[in-house]
């Protein structure tokens, strides 16, 4: 099967990186990247929601996300993917070039590719989960099924 790995903004196919310049309007705000409006969801409903949406950088908003000094959402574990499929979704259906590029992959598997991250990315290895480049594909699938959603 042919693959295709991704994770920096500034490589080909760096648009499918969370961090890339594509802003998302979702729950009345803007949101300028698919990382802020992740992270900030760790803290729904507080005032650092708006902190991290304001972060200068998607790294700045990452790295709020995973501090623990702040009160991480109880049922965090149980709705990230759910998020992420929100954000990705949101991504994809209001930046109509980054729709047109993933349906441009076809049956390819999107890989993070980062050993940085072993849930969202492959490891670097190949023994992470990938669930980044997996939620892609799907998104990929139910854009091909109804490509006027």
């Amino acid at each position: 099967m042919n693959q295709i790995r991704f994770y920096r903004q500034n490589d080909p196919y760096g648009e499918f990186s969370n961090f890339s310049a594509h802003p998302v309007t979702l729950k009345g705000k803007v949101w300028p990247t698919s990382e802020h409006y992740f992270q900030a969801q760790k803290f729904a409903g507080t005032e650092h929601e708006e902190a991290v949406r304001n972060a200068k950088t998607p790294s700045m908003a990452a790295k709020l996300g995973r501090s623990r000094s702040l009160p991480l959402r109880a049922d965090w574990e149980s709705v990230k993917e759910d998020v992420m499929r929100e954000a990705l979704r949101a991504k994809f259906d209001q930046h109509p070039k980054l729709k047109t590029l993933l349906l441009s992959t076809e049956d390819a598997e999107l890989i993070e590719h980062t050993r940085n991250d072993r849930y969202w990315a492959d490891g670097g290895d190949g023994t992470g989960k990938n669930r980044l480049g997996i939620l892609l594909m799907e998104l990929r699938a139910q854009l091909t099924d109804s490509p006027t959603h």
